[in-house]
């Protein structure tokens, strides 16, 4: 029977009953008799009893709905209510349930239009730092050695600290450049660019260690690059807050695919919200189907770790020979 019926019913049994009281031969004296009260008061505690007792149990399931909007997180997919209840009820979870699929999918739809925006638009400026900047540089720097040659010696140390200055910002300007689009990890694969990643921030304040299994499972290029940005935005969250003096990046296999951790020693993430940085990594686990927790390491850091399962691809489409030749397409990195 629907909500709205099991309610009404009640209620007329109660107003009902309440008038075939007030019109029968029951009536109560003035001033009210002990046993008259008793009997009122037992009969109005038992019909408010029943009417609590229906809408706690028809409204049970909206009560757990309500707590699932209020700790819904589009960016931890799968936590529906349970469908239970009856006619409307069950009808809206269903519908509720339908509703935070079709929006995590329109998500996860926008979020990957978005990382991919954004990674085409870094290898842009990666390419235009290297190509431009980085040529002209080079440039002005076979151009002061030029002018230092012929120049008078009270004047070859001011161009010599200028072309350090000019060196410096070169060497800047391509650890910018490798920041946005890595090119280790097109040319030599993810577990070099990881490693290249731990080399560039270790330095005397930071130990960073790797331990990188070395028979990884094919992830595909998307999944590299998700556990490429994610150790690398975990890396930059210890070296600018975590205090931290040793941190390690470890990928290693799992039963379902791969996983990456990125843990440190320093002092933890405490009870401190989810910054952009977190949020974005849940983004990039999101595009491939990944898990991502952070919380406390065993050591009193933070650790990161990311389950990315392997993608699942079908068998191999049957390609028939063609009878012209043709010359093979050039490819060309960027």
């Amino acid at each position: 029977m629907p909500l709205f019926w099991r309610i009404f019913l009640l209620n007329a049994v109660v107003l009902i009953t309440a008038t075939v009281l007030l019109l029968g031969p029951v009536t109560v004296s003035t001033p009210v008799l002990l046993t008259e009260a008793f009997v009122l008061t037992v009969g109005l505690a038992a019909m408010l009893g029943a009417n609590a007792l229906l809408l706690r149990v028809g409204l049970a399931p909206l009560q757990r709905v309500t707590r699932a909007m209020s700790t819904t997180d589009l960016l931890r997919p799968g936590q529906r209510p349970e469908v239970t209840g009856r006619g409307e009820i069950a009808e809206l979870i269903s519908t509720y349930n339908t509703m935070l699929d079709r929006l995590e999918d329109e998500r996860a739809t926008s979020s990957a239009r978005a990382l991919s925006a954004q990674e085409d638009e870094r290898r842009r400026i990666a390419q235009e730092l290297h190509d431009e900047v980085g040529q002209s540089l080079t440039a002005v720097l076979l151009q002061l050695k030029r002018v230092a040659d012929h120049a008078p010696p009270e004047l070859r140390e001011e161009l010599s600290l200028v072309q350090e200055t000019t060196r410096g910002s070169l060497d800047e300007i391509r650890r910018i450049a490798r920041r946005l689009r890595p090119g280790v990890l097109d040319e030599l694969g993810l577990a070099s660019a990881l490693k290249a990643l731990t080399t560039e921030f270790g330095g005397p304040g930071l130990t960073v260690q790797h331990r990188l299994d070395p028979d990884l499972p094919d992830l595909g290029p998307e999944a590299e690059l998700v556990l490429y940005r994610v150790a690398q935005e975990g890396l930059t969250n210890i070296a600018r807050h975590a205090d931290a003096r040793r941190a390690e990046v470890s990928l290693r296999r799992s039963p379902s695919g791969v996983e990456l951790r990125v843990q440190d020693d320093g002092r933890g993430i405490g009870d401190a919200s989810e910054g952009a940085g977190i949020l974005g990594m849940r983004e990039r686990a999101l595009l491939v189907g990944a898990d991502l927790d952070v919380g406390p390491a065993a050591d009193g850091g933070t650790r990161v770790r990311l389950s990315v399962p392997v993608p699942v691809r079908g068998p191999a489409p049957v390609r028939t020979p063609s009878p012209v030749t043709t010359a093979p397409d050039r490819k060309h990195r960027t």
